[in-house]
């Protein structure tokens, strides 16, 4: 990795979710970013001085940018990933992994989009691996979940024929994932598109979730989630009016209660260590109806994954109050982040002394 003087100005690039610039841009601009290029989805910014790469709430990948390509030809743009290596000063130092992917093309389920490594960044990511690999980067193949401490070569395909080329170190998880996004694959489809949120939601809270463990879902149906913590060998209560896929339904390990979580009686969640909440309500209403719960004596709860709908990206003005909130219960440590698979919305990973 490069060393850069005090006096060196900073140079990043960020991707987010379609539609969450401005949330980006609103998040480092106290700390003295400028604005540079940026389209739905990606960002760039610059400091006059050595900084570290930003991080927030809607940040999905950070980088330090290294340079870019706008080319038709395939080899014009390898080329000028080389010429912007050798002038980053990695000549001696192969990066660990190569990491290839698209930006956003579209707001999270729209049109049925989901991110993730497609087939254009992935025929794009073998070209550039058999191009560079064998001395510029370690890894076998492109797109492997690098190990904290890696190096990391991400190349971002604003367009299929613009590349920004960039370089970080891996640390907690969503800087591991190839686009920050998940690799998961399921042994069969799941119920819904729950089940990604959930399976990235457990993974980036870093709770120590064993199978055998009781967990409850508030806003279960049809049982997306439900179904990746009964994957997971968890014991499953599903809390929601609706109906449940009978794949979830029939399992037996899960126990549906069809009632809206506020309203049932303290004693059904007797011995559950674990909470998901999804719900298409409000958020302050899903505070209030969290919050009742887990600050009853008889609550045990070790850790809460709960996910708030903004409605559009405006209401981000309040998280900072629904944090005060969250904090009201007394817990261990709070974090939050629009995890990759999030629409418009935010998750609260929420670790409680129980």
């Amino acid at each position: 990795m490069t060393d850069p003087s005090d006096d060196t100005p900073t140079f990043v690039m960020l991707t987010c979710a379609h539609g969450a610039e401005s949330a980006v841009k609103q998040a480092i601009a106290p700390e003295g970013w400028r604005l540079a290029f940026s389209r739905p989805g990606f960002v760039t910014a610059k400091h006059d001085e050595k900084k570290e790469l930003p991080n927030g709430i809607f940040i999905r990948t950070a980088a330090r940018s290294i340079g870019q390509s706008r080319n038709e030809s395939g080899k014009a743009q390898l080329d000028k990933l080389v010429e912007s290596l050798k002038s980053s000063g990695l000549a001696a130092r192969p990066l660990d992994q190569l990491h290839v992917w698209a930006k956003d093309r579209a707001a999270i389920g729209r049109f049925g989009f989901e991110p993730g490594i497609d087939e254009v960044s992935r025929a794009v990511g073998e070209e550039i691996y058999e191009a560079i690999g064998d001395k510029w980067v370690r890894c076998d193949a492109p797109n492997r979940i690098a190990q904290p401490g890696e190096s990391v070569l991400d190349v971002v395909l604003v367009e299929p024929s613009h590349w920004f080329f960039g370089i970080h170190t891996a640390t907690v998880w969503p800087t591991r994932w190839p686009g920050g996004v998940q690799p998961i694959d399921p042994a069969e489809e799941p119920v819904s598109r729950a089940y990604y949120k959930a399976a990235e939601a457990i993974t980036w809270s870093g709770f120590d979730i064993q199978p055998g463990d009781l967990a409850v879902e508030i806003g279960s149906a049809p049982g997306g989630a439900c179904g990746r913590l009964l994957e997971l060998g968890l014991r499953v209560i599903g809390v929601d009016p609706a109906e449940m896929d009978p794949r979830i339904e029939e399992h037996p390990r899960f126990r549906h209660i069809q009632a809206r979580g506020g309203d049932l009686p303290r004693r059904e969640f007797r011995g559950a260590k674990w909470m998901l909440v999804d719900s298409n309500v409000k958020p302050d209403q899903t505070l209030v109806t969290v919050g009742n719960i887990v600050t009853n004596r008889q609550s045990d709860f070790r850790g809460l994954l709960i996910t708030l709908k903004l409605g559009d990206y405006d209401a981000a003005a309040s998280i900072d109050r629904w944090k005060a909130k969250v904090e009201s219960w007394n817990p261990t440590n709070v974090e939050i982040r629009q995890l990759a698979r999030n629409k418009c919305e935010v998750c609260f990973a929420v670790t409680m002394p129980g």
